[in-house]
């Protein structure tokens, strides 16, 4: 049985396509849905948890059928959305409790204790949720999510605003649970994060697969050093012969890829010298994710037709 398969998962929102004949199959992994805003992420999530009905095509949780046997699936999963989602006037013992009772768990108390301690919580579990740190009311968040024992758990953003001590608090807990036997179905823009904790990614461009595989072989179809460039300028090809533009990034980066990249370095700067182009600062360095979430994600500034996080806040207010 996979945990999470999905067979041309299709959504349109008029005569918008938000996500695009997806097919799917994760299973006990953690699996990373990588894109930029708008690309259709939190869409295929919330049809994913029955939040929302496809336009067409199928998804199964656990062997049961999204549209057609929602009950069965909201028992096999869990999820947390990317907005914080507790109760800051009661304790975290008081939230977790309320979320056993919604499940109508047996022995409420000791799946209450065993959530809030796989999430080091018990020594706080009694104090008031007002008084915890961000990364702190993250983790409830889990304990809330894992009280009924799910096989699947889906997360949204789930480190987005925290310091980087409580993100690797965050993904050590994470990895733990993918060790116990459950799937983890992720979305997060943190490339650092996706490279060093997920079993595989897939990225999403305007709601369709453009790459899917480990972050390894991903990194591994550049297969070349990576030259970043900071510039004053506009950077335009044609490039010089064995050097590829890959993208620009903010403040005014341009990244290339390319064969021995420690001798095409004279190369490139005085090819850009001659073009005008005033460069701040030049590096080398093997290929990360975030540099093929670059090259296969062109930078566009038109922007996207849908925004899913805006549709994800308006479905949270009804």
């Amino acid at each position: 049985m996979v945990p999470i398969e999905t067979s041309g998962l299709t959504k349109y929102y008029g005569d918008l396509c938000a996500v695009d004949h997806l097919d799917l199959s994760v299973g006990n992994e953690i699996f990373g849905l990588l894109g930029p805003n708008g690309s259709g992420k939190t869409t295929t999530v919330l049809m994913l948890t029955t939040l929302l009905e496809p336009t067409r095509g199928s998804a199964r949780i656990c062997g049961f059928d999204t549209r057609d046997e929602a009950q069965e699936v909201r028992r096999q999963l869990s999820y947390v959305p990317q907005e914080m989602a507790v109760d800051v006037k009661l304790t975290g013992r008081e939230n977790v409790s309320l979320f056993a009772k919604l499940y109508g768990i047996a022995g409420r108390d000791d799946a209450v204790d065993r959530a809030l301690g796989m999430m080091d919580l018990s020594e706080r579990a009694d104090d008031l949720v007002r008084t915890y740190s961000g990364g702190m009311r993250r983790r409830l968040e889990l304990a809330q999510a894992l009280v009924h024992e799910p096989k699947v758990l889906f997360l949204d953003e789930p480190t987005l605003g925290l310091d980087v001590a409580s993100r690797r608090r965050i993904w050590d807990h994470i990895r733990t649970l993918r060790s116990r036997g459950m799937t983890i179905f992720v979305t997060t823009h943190y490339m650092d994060e996706a490279d060093a904790s997920c079993d595989r990614v897939a990225i999403l461009d305007r709601g369709r697969v453009v790459a899917m595989d480990s972050p390894a072989a991903l990194r591994a179809r550049v297969g070349k050093d990576v030259i970043s460039v900071r510039v004053t300028g506009s950077v335009r090809g044609p490039f010089p012969e064995g050097i590829e533009y890959l993208g620009g990034r903010g403040d005014g980066e341009a990244v290339f890829s390319t064969d021995c990249g420690s001798e095409k370095v004279p190369l490139l700067f005085r090819w850009l010298e001659e073009r005008g182009v005033t460069v701040r600062s030049i590096s080398v360095h093997e290929p990360t994710l975030d540099d093929i979430f670059l090259a296969l994600v062109p930078t566009r500034e038109d922007g996207y037709g849908f925004d899913d996080h805006k549709f994800r806040t308006m479905l949270r207010r009804r």
